[in-house]
């Protein structure tokens, strides 16, 4: 019985690396040809590259009409960065008051806020685009980020509203005898406990905004204002022969900043998915 128990747990963990090895392929694909020549790219099916060059990487850094990747790059850190802290702080501020505070119709607003989620983002992309059009904030970065800073993603609100219930009443209530009133209850108890939950939602928001690209192509035709997403949709060229090993090697330049995140905050992240409250 304990040799098949064996052999069964080896088959198991042989599947689990085989279908881990499958889904990271694309990955290590993608990291080796951008070390090859362009005529190899497509011709060279290994993993290895037969012939190393580096000059994917220097075209590819070049960027586009005098603007370098190195623009690209910062457009997409200021924008990720300010939407991190716009949807850390007013998510929180949000799903603190429906945790925590009675107001009037707090059942039909809390409602209302969960239907956003099932709502489509291209049902929402038209009205948005026509007000911020009026607001003149198009090929800025105001349509990005303002959203974040007025608790647009209900997602986060719900899960840090499942987190919040978890936190026991009675150090609200001991803080409230003690003289605290809301703004210290929500900044020395329960902010300090939703610290899982407050870095899920950076790294989810950092992922989002930073990948994101559909919004960022409707609102941004300016070159200079581009992030890493638009400027490596910009070196291919559908109409004509596209650079990919320089599309190739920004592309993986564009997942350092994201691995680095997640691998940083990954212990938090696992918490704030897992718990709900207190351990």
């Amino acid at each position: 019985m304990t040799v098949n128990r064996n052999y069964t747990k080896l088959l198991k963990h042989l599947l689990i690396i085989a279908f881990g090895l499958l889904m990271l392929y694309p990955v290590l694909w993608l990291l080796s040809s951008s070390f090859k020549p362009n005529q190899l790219i497509f011709s060279d099916t290994s993993l290895w590259p037969s012939k190393f060059t580096f000059e994917n990487y220097v075209n590819g850094w070049k960027g586009l009409q005098g603007t370098t990747f190195g623009r690209f790059f910062l457009n997409s850190a200021q924008i990720s960065v300010l939407s991190v802290l716009g949807n850390i702080i007013t998510c929180s501020f949000a799903a603190y008051a429906f945790a925590r505070l009675e107001f009037r119709y707090k059942k039909l607003w809390f409602s209302l806020m969960l239907v956003t989620i099932m709502l489509p983002y291209h049902v929402t992309l038209v009205p948005q685009y026509i007000i911020y059009n009026k607001f003149e904030w198009i090929n800025t970065y105001l349509p990005l980020i303002v959203p974040k800073w007025l608790a647009h993603d209900s997602f986060f609100i719900l899960l840090m509203v499942q987190f919040i219930r978890g936190i026991p009443k009675e150090l609200d209530e001991s803080a409230t005898i003690d003289g605290c009133g809301q703004g210290q209850i929500y900044f020395r108890i329960i902010m300090p406990l939703l610290v899982p939950a407050l870095i899920t939602t950076a790294i989810f928001t950092f992922i989002w905004t930073w990948d994101d690209f559909f919004s960022q192509m409707i609102y941004l035709n300016n070159i200079k204002l581009f992030t890493v997403q638009l400027g490596i949709r910009s070196l291919f060229d559908p109409s004509g022969e596209s650079d990919w090993g320089a599309l190739l090697a920004m592309s993986v330049l564009s997942l350092v900043p994201i691995m680095t995140i997640f691998l940083s905050f990954q212990k938090y992240f696992l918490d704030g998915i897992a718990t709900t409250g207190l351990k």
